[in-house]
């Protein structure tokens, strides 16, 4: 796997463990919903910056996004 599936997999695992949508995370991360599709199925690379504003919006540090 990818290092951009595995963070989107992560991605939507911590997403859906919080119950929360697609377009709820984007909206805290302001990201938009489309591009954070895009990242849960890991067919775009992401700045450092949206790992970051991503993690903080799911309560976590960032390198949780980056775990096997």
């Amino acid at each position: 796997m990818t290092l951009r599936k595995r963070v989107g997999a992560n991605i939507r695992a911590l997403r859906t463990a919080k119950g929360w949508s697609q377009e709820k995370l984007a909206w805290s991360s302001k990201l938009t919903s489309d591009y954070l599709g895009s990242l849960e199925r890991g067919t775009v690379n992401t700045s450092l910056d949206s790992i970051e504003r991503i993690a903080k919006s799911l309560g976590v540090d960032p390198q949780v996004l980056l775990k096997k």
